[in-house]
């Protein structure tokens, strides 16, 4: 404990965080102030996306928001965007942000019953290859007609259901809201080798989704936020966007899935964990414990979460709403009819989502720098130019630049960024609109595919990184990296080679 006011500053600064990390950061910000004054604005920008980077990267050790803020609040202070340039591309951003708030809310009252079907589906599938690809699949369908944060939102959800429920009996306690799982202390010696394979199956199939919804979402315009955009700068419809991206689409999917299995049977990069017998046993005494007599007060919930979500699934796919109304609409349905309607019940709902919204939002003061400094603009206007890169050569070209700047930036800021000059190449007559198409299809799979190299590369992958199960299951940057390094490798690969072969 600090006996001096200059001490007690040091120790609440990061709280518990290591001094190290805390050095590191104040470091940082001292590095920033002397880079922007002797090497200039546009290095100090790559400067400060590299150590947003790292706060990323430390996630569990420290939560990005607050360092990752530092260094946003810094860069607005020290020129590098504006207040009003923030603002905008927060609000350029504002149905995520929508989505976040609502549609993460919503499935967590839809939690009983994700976690009654993944249940059985679970206990039902007893080979892991099979459910590994079952989970890709089924997230790359979802994701393909939804939105894949609302995939990774029930993925997140599932997987806290179960190693709840596991951690509960684990360390022989009474399943109540009051237990924490992700305090060990508790836990029964004998269970802590189980817990850790549990850790690596969830991991594993976490992961396979995750990837699954990177699969799914470069196939429709309603994948992915930069779909839409894209779609509406081209003009092409829902079949047309499809029929565009299938040429890269299809193949890498076939790919994709086939790695999935690939690494379930090598067991590379820390795949092919097996659910332990003594976890399985458990889960299937808690499923059969849940299932009998089971009030119809239950029933009747469960019911009305299997009609709401096809109401969800309906009003996605048909787009009746901008999907955070329909979020909203979910939570308001749900709370509604099965009697939540007290305030601190619903708040709970929100703790998930809230603090990666915030998040996102510093990442787009982040993303405001890169626009303020026309950070990218020398790669765009070097791609474009004739005499450096043939015609031929340009949507290959392309779909790497938007690739490699999809990793360390925001893939629909890239996307935006790269479309416009592109549609402003093809107005001023520079461009046919067969190249224009194929350079919109460069684009857009660069920006989808190559990106699940870090979790940075998409939200889905970020939110993933930052959610209550990540720290549960020792989830964190490196680990994400290394999982997402053989994907990586085989929808670049093979994306490049549709690219450059097939369109």
């Amino acid at each position: 404990m600090p006996t001096t006011l200059s001490g007690a500053f040091v120790s609440n600064f990061l709280g518990n965080a290591p001094v190290w990390y805390k050095k590191t950061i104040l470091a940082f910000l001292l590095a920033n102030i002397v880079l922007v004054n002797t090497l200039g604005p546009v290095v100090t920008g790559w400067v400060l996306i590299l150590e947003f980077i790292f706060t990323l990267a430390m996630a569990l050790k420290c939560y990005p928001l607050q360092p990752g803020g530092l260094l946003a609040i810094e860069a607005v202070v020290l020129g590098l965007a504006t207040p009003e340039v923030v603002y905008k591309e927060t609000l350029a951003n504002f149905p995520v942000i929508l989505l976040l708030m609502f549609m993460v809310a919503g499935i967590y009252f839809m939690k009983d019953l994700l976690l009654f079907l993944f249940t059985k589906i679970l206990l039902g599938v007893r080979s892991k290859v099979v459910l590994s690809l079952l989970f890709s699949i089924v997230s790359a369908v979802l994701s393909a007609f939804l939105d894949a944060l609302t995939v990774t939102a029930v993925l997140i959800s599932v997987a806290v259901g179960f190693y709840s429920v596991y951690h509960h009996v684990a360390s022989d306690k009474e399943f109540n809201a009051g237990h924490d799982h992700s305090d060990d202390v508790h836990l029964k010696e004998i269970h802590r080798q189980d817990l850790d394979t549990f850790r690596s199956f969830l991991r594993s199939l976490l992961m396979h989704g995750a990837v699954g919804t990177a699969l799914g979402g470069v196939c429709t315009m309603v994948g992915e936020p930069q779909n839409l955009l894209i779609a509406d700068v081209a003009d092409w419809s829902f079949i047309d966007f499809f029929v565009q991206m299938a040429p890269v689409s299809m193949p890498v999917l076939f790919m994709g899935l086939l790695t999935c299995v690939l690494l379930e049977k090598t067991k590379w990069f820390d795949y092919g964990a097996e659910l332990p017998d003594n976890v399985r046993s458990i889960l299937q005494h808690f499923n059969e414990e849940q299932n009998k007599d089971m009030p119809q007060k239950r029933i009747a919930q469960l019911w009305l979460q299997g009609a709401v979500a096809l109401f969800l699934v309906a009003g996605l796919a048909l787009h009746l709403a901008e999907v955070g109304l329909i979020g909203l609409a979910v939570i308001i349905l749900l709370t509604a009819f099965n009697g939540i309607i007290e305030e601190h019940q619903i708040g709970k709902s929100f703790e998930e989502a809230l603090p990666f919204t915030a998040l996102l939002v510093v990442f787009f003061a982040v993303v405001g720098v890169i626009h303020t400094q026309h950070l990218f603009t020398p790669i765009i206007d070097w791609i474009l130019n004739t005499d450096n890169v043939s015609r031929e050569a340009q949507p290959g070209v392309f779909f790497l630049a938007n690739g490699l700047l999809s990793m360390i930036s925001d893939n629909v800021f890239v996307a935006t960024v790269y479309i416009s000059e592109v549609h402003q190449a093809y107005v001023a007559g520079n461009i046919t609109r067969l190249q224009f198409d194929h350079l919109a299809t460069a684009i857009n799979t660069g920006t989808n595919l190559p990106s699940v190299a870090t979790p940075n590369g998409q939200a889905a992958f970020l939110f993933l990184l930052t959610s209550a199960i990540a720290p549960l299951i020792r989830l964190s940057y490196g680990k994400m990296v290394i999982m997402a390094l053989p994907y990586t490798i085989v929808m670049t690969g093979v994306g490049y080679l549709a690219v450059t072969h097939l369109l």
